[in-house]
């Protein structure tokens, strides 16, 4: 049922919407993945990737045509960020399934409770 085509496809496009907006959802489509579906974390880290190329290609061209978007800002960053993706890949292949998990599960607990707890700055 909760691996059913229709289901997957609801998610899918709630997903894409938070990934539109900027908002992100790969840490949901991870949990979504791992505790509903029970799918080994090895495993969901590539459908989350897989998932949110595309995503984001099309929601990075559109905020290009927007002219909200200037590369030569972001050059350093997605240099830095391609650097690091592809260490902590080669390293990621050789850490346990279940630290990995832990240091996720803390993640999202530290961004979490700053998201609930951090005081509003006024504008």
């Amino acid at each position: 049922m909760l691996a059913s085509f229709p289901v997957a496809f609801g998610i899918s496009t709630i997903l894409g919407i938070l990934a539109g907006l900027g908002v992100g959802g790969g840490s949901l489509l991870m949990l979504w993945l791992t505790l509903v579906l029970d799918m080994p974390h090895k495993e969901a880290k590539l459908y989350n990737l897989l998932f949110f190329l595309p995503a984001a290609l099309i929601t990075s061209c559109f905020r290009l045509k927007q002219g909200s978007l200037d590369i030569r800002k972001l050059l350093p960053g997605m240099i830095g960020g391609c650097i690091a993706a592809l260490a902590f890949s080669i390293l990621g292949r050789h850490m346990d399934t279940k630290f990995l998990k832990k240091i996720f599960g803390i993640l999202l607990l530290v961004i979490g409770s700053k998201e609930l707890f951090a005081k509003k700055k006024p504008r």
